[in-house]
């Protein structure tokens, strides 16, 4: 499981479901590492997966944080490879640019106001 200063994966009920609680300032190297957690998953099923996030505490993120490699080859394959992304707690204008992803990607993208609410829809 993945563990950062700022990106903890969180466990969940199903294998084909990854979540992770995101906390404080997201650094570049968070963003790298959550990057290669989720390019190996990817790499390693045929099938689809859907992912959790869950922003508790979150601060904002450095500047430039998702400029990584491996940050930018995972939101590529996340493409073909999500079937649905959760976010819950979403910060401020988050949610609009989500629902405004959710129309043009092949995703679906939704926003939760509570954990629990976000839980329940992937269930």
């Amino acid at each position: 499981m993945l563990t950062t200063s700022t990106i903890r994966e969180v466990p969940s009920p199903r294998p084909d479901l990854f979540a992770f609680r995101i906390t404080g300032t997201v650094t570049r190297d968070d963003m790298a590492a959550m990057g290669t957690r989720m390019a190996d998953v990817f790499d390693a099923s045929d099938d689809k997966v859907d992912m959790l996030l869950i922003f508790d505490g979150y601060e904002g993120a450095e500047p430039l944080a998702g400029l990584s490699w491996p940050s930018i080859k995972s939101r590529t394959q996340s493409l073909w490879s999500v079937r649905r992304y959760a976010v819950a707690q979403a910060p401020d204008g988050a949610e609009a640019m989500i629902r405004a992803m959710d129309a043009v990607i092949p995703v679906d993208a939704e926003t939760f106001d509570t954990e629990a609410e976000a839980r329940a829809a992937l269930a």
